[in-house]
């Protein structure tokens, strides 16, 4: 089901930074995530809708500076092209509520060569009991 809400009902849920990230399409300076070398057991979740988008299995330290995985769960992230900064990536975002997660790569280590790099102030975690 999709969230739809307004440009004040985000401001009133998310903090100054998770807005500009989530709703602006900011990013977050490198290193200064709390997720990004966070490696518990559980899900990632989507900071603006609570929707399940990694499972803890498959992150990674990319050494990049933000959180990354190489898989995220089926039918949760919806692709765009990027254009912006003079060159073209494919941007990820919440399939649910529309939200800028980050920016997907190929140049991942794992099998899937896929980096999912994903600002930590889009995301929240889980934690497996």
């Amino acid at each position: 089901m999709k969230v739809n809400k307004s440009k004040q009902e985000w401001k009133d849920q998310l903090t100054e930074n998770e807005y500009y990230v989530l709703r602006e399409k900011g990013t977050e300076k490198p290193h200064t995530g709390k997720l990004n070398l966070h490696f518990e057991r559980g899900t990632y979740t989507c900071k603006g809708c609570g929707t399940a988008l990694f499972d803890s299995s498959t992150k990674f330290d990319a050494h990049c500076g933000w959180p990354s995985f190489d898989k995220a769960i089926p039918y949760k992230i919806t692709y765009l092209e990027d254009t912006s900064l003079n060159k073209t990536r494919t941007e990820i975002i919440c399939s649910t509520c529309q939200g800028h997660l980050g920016h997907i790569f190929d140049d991942g280590p794992t099998e899937t060569g896929l980096r999912f790099c994903v600002n930590s102030l889009s995301i929240g975690f889980d934690k497996k009991q």
